[in-house]
């Protein structure tokens, strides 16, 4: 078999998005029937596609599923020997596919096993082929993500009123109680709210911009087709696509195998949903005790490019140890701490149901909306400023502190080690802002003089290398009051370097931050993880 027949075939398999083992069989029953019964129809077939191709340049990504159909059933029913199409259904003398059945004619023997494998071709044909591709059942057809930025108080609390009339989703800030005069909005309106809102907004002479037309088609973009990519060994891994929760826990298995001198796996508890919460320990074992710090991916789970980066991270470790002398001293001299997924019963939702989901997944007694803020949820002013009370509010607290499983396994972890820990680096989207405590308040840190050093070498760092610019400060000026976060539990708790980076960009993708962006954001902010850390293995005064 030719190099090029299997590419041929490999890209329309692409294209249909038959899952793994579905296509590797169907792929061999295809194969069998083009190549040992009608050889001659591949020939007919890679014209008949060209003419296709020149009519629409779009013809890869965009196909229509009737063509797609009409494609492989090209190597289940051809004329010629094994069957013939006819015009209009069935087989005969037509020059392009039909979409219509075909009629076997088995050549030879009707009982040989190759003859024998056509209508099972048929079968899985009719079974595999998916009637629709779209991501999340199309639920988010027609929605649209726009940004305004209210003029007034009184356009401010107009704005809040019909916001909660409509159900809109907040994008940014994450809650409605941010939003004052000349705060940047974005929203989420859903397809039938955006046919009320956008007038309603044009009317009163508030300017908006959309900034995602149709998210299902955003959405769609940002994901690709899914079963194209090599995601099957940890060689060829692709850490330039976002990766499901198990495959992101299969990696670490795999690193945990084949680079045990320098990773250690290991579970800290169990989520609500009882998934395994993993941990790698990253680090020359060359002493007993070393320094460490702690870094977590995906508090929020529909911040997809935390977890890439927190595997990006590994990688580079890994990859750079022998031949960056820089980072040779960072694995000799400290252990990292490194949780991919902070959120994985909420990361996992945001895969299979909701790509927008933001919290936990535990339930409420009381009500029917699941989840916490896993950023609400820390035991430094609970509840307070900038969270709320109401289960089915995105920044909900939760019913007490540390009342999510994720959260408090975390903290335990981190209370026993807090004289080991020097540094803790949480990962959020979007914004382009490198934040340090106090968040839950207007009040300079004593150790400010150190941390704003290290914060101002970190984002010209990661500015140089591709010329993204990020604000950095106390997260409470910089960003907004929020309490019971991370962050300042973390340095509450004594851990005197403690930041929340909050990646790309600043919401012309917001959080469907394209696949083509995961490796320019991953490797500037490498280049400020570096600069921190360095920063932490020289005394400051």
């Amino acid at each position: 078999m030719g190099f090029q027949a299997r590419r041929t075939h490999n890209s329309i398999m692409v294209m249909l998005n038959v899952p793994e083992q579905k296509y590797r069989i169907l792929e061999v029953l295809a194969e069998i029937v083009l190549f040992n019964i009608i050889p001659n129809k591949y020939s007919e077939y890679k014209r008949w596609k060209i003419l296709h191709l020149n009519k629409s340049s779009k013809f890869e990504t965009h196909l229509d599923y009737t063509i797609q159909y009409k494609i492989i059933s090209y190597f289940c029913c051809a004329r010629g020997g094994a069957a013939t199409w006819r015009r209009g259904g069935g087989c005969g003398g037509a020059r392009s596919p039909s979409l219509a059945p075909c009629t076997m004619k088995l050549p030879g023997n009707p009982g040989s096993r190759v003859a024998a494998l056509l209508p099972l071709c048929l079968f899985v044909l009719k079974t595999w082929v998916p009637v629709q591709a779209y991501l999340y059942n199309n639920r988010y057809a027609g929605d649209k993500v726009i940004r305004l930025v209210p003029g007034s108080d009184k356009e401010t609390q107009a704005l809040k009123s019909v916001f909660h009339q409509l159900k809109v989703e907040l994008w940014q800030p994450s809650s409605f109680s941010y939003i004052s005069e000349g705060t940047v909005t974005d929203l989420r309106v859903p397809r039938n709210s955006s046919r009320v809102l956008l007038p309603y907004l044009q009317q009163a002479n508030i300017q908006y911009t959309i900034l995602i037309s149709d998210l299902q088609q955003a959405i769609e973009k940002q994901t690709g087709l899914r079963s194209s990519r090599n995601r099957r060994s940890v060689p060829g891994y692709n850490y330039e696509v976002y990766h499901s929760l198990k495959e992101i826990q299969n990696w670490m298995y795999q690193l945990n195998k084949t680079h045990s001198d320098l990773i250690h796996m290991f579970s800290i508890g169990k989520s609500y949903e009882g998934r395994q919460l993993f941990v790698l320990k990253l680090g020359k074992r060359s002493r007993r005790y070393k320094r460490a710090v702690w870094i977590d991916c995906g508090i929020h789970a529909r911040e997809w490019i935390g977890p890439a980066f927190c595997q990006w991270f590994v990688k580079e470790a890994i990859k750079t140890y022998q031949s960056d002398p820089a980072m040779r001293r960072m694995l000799n001299q400290l252990y990292f701490y490194i949780m991919p997924v902070f959120n994985v019963d909420g990361y996992h939702f945001s895969w299979t149901d909701d790509r927008f989901w933001r919290k936990t997944r535990s339930k409420n007694s009381k009500f029917h909306c699941h989840g916490v803020d896993a950023n609400r949820n820390w035991k430094v002013k609970w509840c307070d400023e900038g969270a709320s009370f109401h289960p089915c509010d995105d920044t909900y607290c939760g019913p007490f502190p540390e009342s999510e499983p994720e959260v408090k396994a975390v903290a335990h972890f981190l209370r026993k080690r807090r004289k080991q820990i020097k540094a803790y680096l949480s990962f959020h989207a979007y914004a382009q802002m490198l934040l340090y405590p106090y968040s839950y308040k207007y009040a300079t840190i004593p150790n400010f003089t150190c941390v704003e050093s290290a914060a101002y070498k970190a984002v010209n760092a990661l500015q140089s290398a591709y010329g993204i610019r990020y604000r950095y400060g106390p997260a409470s000026s910089t960003l907004y009051v929020s309490s019971g976060s991370s962050m300042d539990w973390a340095y509450k708790n004594g851990i005197p370097y403690a930041f929340a980076f909050e990646l790309r960009d600043t919401g012309h993708f917001g959080f469907l931050l394209p696949e083509a962006l995961i490796k320019p954001t991953c490797t500037e902010t490498m280049l400020a993880v570096k600069n921190i850390t360095m920063h932490l293995l020289k005394k400051c005064h």
